[in-house]
């Protein structure tokens, strides 16, 4: 499933906790992981609006009053004391360390003091929390949230995101827009001001910042997919004049883009490389760094090189839209120092997920279709080893068992 994040007219915590409600996370998720991190108390509360014109999902985070300033190492400790999922734990905590980070660069500090100041008040430190919680759960959960199973791996895809001008007043006095904080944290991804007659005001927030570029995989114009969910939310402010909202949408990216001039798809790309002095135990990393950066596939081939050098060929399949995430990955991941590409021909038939059952485990099973004919099914291997896991049964008999009900869908097929 991919994510496509809409920050086109800005971007802030507490309207990426308003989408993620209106794409069906239910409140409960955000407010048992803001539960167990939250030194006092702090509700969240749910409330339909308009922004103009924008039916939007507003997420208000209550708190009592605190002058609290926290630093990094605080909130630090506050993230590993509490009783998170280790994903949502994980997200957070990188958010937070690169807001940390941001701050130092532009204050000249050390990021383990940095006082956080606004982001550090207990309701940013909700915005992040929830945010974490809200992004896993909908990345490990199909349409309905019947099945859920884990799917970090999906991708995110956000749009350039919208800034603001102006100025604001903020802790440290008068301030351009956007702030040094924001400015830093999106450097190196596609942002602008906003779109024509946004107001002279703050666009995104740092805390909005530093969510996004923790979660991004990629940053881009819609993907091709067949949307599934889509939410709305809803900024505090209701300018005259702009949709002071944050749209995400949920779905199975086709992975073929159209073309805005011909209506043809652009063909993916096969990006390969020859490398002969990367320590094999790296490899594993490098793959998964890879799908996580938005490739469809990527493999090894062992070859010998000239003078008889034994090596690997990394090949990785990538839709165009997501090449320069995959590019940076390998320079970063690996000691190459070049790579060659080539567009490829691609038939990929239709495809769906269903579910069924082995001894009380739901595991999800593609099913493919030609010219709308169902010609495959195939259980999913990670949901059949956790089903394996919690039976305490091989993985070889559940993946049987799972295989045999995966067939009555062929027998079932009115094709």
């Amino acid at each position: 499933m991919t994510i496509w994040v809409d920050a086109s007219s800005g971007a802030s915590g507490d309207m990426l906790l308003g989408a993620l409600l209106g794409a069906g996370v239910p409140v409960d998720v955000l407010q048992s992981a803001v539960d167990t991190i939250a030194p006092e108390p702090v509700t969240l509360s749910v409330e339909s609006v308009l922004r103009n014109g924008f039916a939007a999902t507003r997420c208000h985070v209550e708190v009592a009053d605190s002058v609290q300033h926290r630093t990094w190492r605080d909130i630090r400790d506050l993230l590993a004391a509490a009783e998170l999922d280790e994903p949502v734990r994980d997200l957070a905590t990188r958010t937070f360390e690169r807001l940390a980070v941001a701050e130092a660069t532009v204050h000249g500090s050390d990021p383990l003091d940095v006082h956080f100041h606004e982001v550090g008040a207990l309701d940013a430190i909700a915005d992040v929390v929830g945010v974490c919680a809200g992004f896993v759960h909908l990345r490990s959960c199909g349409p309905g949230c019947a099945l859920a199973h884990p799917g970090h791996h999906d991708p995110v895809v956000v749009s350039p995101v919208a800034v603001g001008s102006g100025t604001i007043r903020g802790a440290h006095g008068s301030m351009p827009v956007p702030p040094p904080a924001v400015a830093e944290l999106l450097r190196g991804v596609p942002s602008y001001a906003g779109p024509p007659g946004a107001p002279a005001m703050e666009l995104c927030t740092p805390t909005g910042a530093a969510l996004l570029t923790t979660l991004a995989t990629s940053w881009g114009p819609q993907p091709a997919m067949v949307t599934s969910a889509i939410g709305v939310g809803a900024g505090g402010r209701d300018p005259e004049g702009h949709a002071n909202v944050l749209r995400l949408f949920r779905g199975l990216e086709t992975g073929l883009r159209p073309s805005s001039t011909t209506g043809a798809v652009e063909p993916p790309l096969l990006v390969e490389t020859n490398v002969d002095d990367l320590d094999p135990r790296v490899w594993p990393a490098v793959i998964a760094a890879l799908l996580e950066a938005g490739a469809s596939d990527a493999w090894l081939t062992p070859i010998l090189m000239k003078k008889g050098r034994p090596a690997h060929t990394l090949s990785v399949l990538v839709s165009a839209e997501r090449a320069a995430s995959v590019r940076a990955t390998i320079f970063r991941q690996t000691s190459t120092i070049g790579l060659r590409e080539q567009p490829l021909g691609k038939h990929a038939l239709d495809r769906e997920m269903v579910s069924v059952d082995v001894d009380g485990q739901p595991i999800s099973v593609k099913l493919a279709r030609h010219d709308g004919v169902l010609v495959n099914a195939q259980p999913e291997y990670d949901d059949v080893a956790r089903a394996a896991a919690a039976l305490g049964r091989p993985v070889v008999d559940v993946l049987a068992d799972a295989a045999a009900a995966s067939r009555a869908f062929l027998r079932m097929d009115p094709a």
